[in-house]
């Protein structure tokens, strides 16, 4: 099979140089010399001031410096939001070609979707069963729908996402579910079925919003924390 490698540029490594230099950093610890898909994990804030504006922009430069070298295949975002892109788009030659944010049944994003297809830019759903939460698995109107076609509530979602025009990175360790996640080619969802899917939309974050700088400061202190636990982990292992 083939592989398609993606990587993602943290907050703290923001700006220009610092952002060729983490992408030479992922390169080495890939033991690759190119990338298919390199993303900006984050805007750098919710806070569009002028400092963190430009920020973006020229941690975007670096990005569009790579695209033209040959060095990553395709440029993009995650966790931006409209006006995070038209931010981007004020000085971007080369506009982001995927946006990964958080979309399934219960956080349909709908007008942003319709933003993203107006700029151009492919939606990408990185949890798009949100990870199962709220029992997303088990809702009676994916189950009802699923059994019309013998397809799973999972694979009626997968067909969902698909049929509104979302790529989507179904996570799973189960080959058998792994096989099943592909087998979603030979049935379509109605508009009726659609309009089901619609219903469930509770509009707001599974997760924590992306929205609040608070909570995403929070998420970065906490994967720092976990970060320099690994790195303590490993340091007393080779000790």
């Amino acid at each position: 099979g083939e592989l398609f490698l993606t990587s993602k540029l943290w907050k703290d490594e923001m700006g220009y140089e610092n952002a060729l230099a983490a992408f030479e950093r992922s390169l080495q610890k890939l033991g690759t010399d190119y990338l298919d898909l390199y993303l900006i994990h984050w805007p750098r804030t919710d806070d569009l001031s002028a400092e963190w504006r430009q920020l973006d922009r020229d941690t975007w430069r670096a990005l569009e410096e790579l695209y033209r070298a040959g060095r990553v295949r395709a440029i993009g975002v995650s966790n931006f939001l409209p006006h995070h892109l038209r931010n981007l788009m004020e000085t971007a030659e080369v506009m982001p070609m995927v946006n990964q944010i958080e979309v399934h049944p219960h956080h349909q994003q709908t007008e942003n979707l319709s933003w993203h297809e107006k700029y151009g830019v492919q939606v990408e759903a990185w949890a798009p069963f949100g990870e199962g939460r709220g029992g997303m698995f088990e809702l009676p109107e994916l189950k009802d729908i699923g059994e019309k076609y013998g397809k799973t509530s999972a694979q009626v979602m997968l067909r969902w996402h698909i049929q509104r025009g979302v790529v989507v990175i179904p996570k799973s360790t189960h080959i058998e579910r792994m096989e099943e996640n592909f087998n979603i080619f030979d049935f379509a969802l109605t508009e009726g079925d659609m309009a089901i899917i619609a219903g469930l939309d509770k509009k707001q974050s599974s997760f924590f919003s992306h929205t609040d700088p608070n909570m995403v400061e929070w998420f970065c202190r906490m994967v720092e924390e976990r970060k320099k636990q690994q790195d303590s982990s490993k340091d007393k292992k080779n000790w």
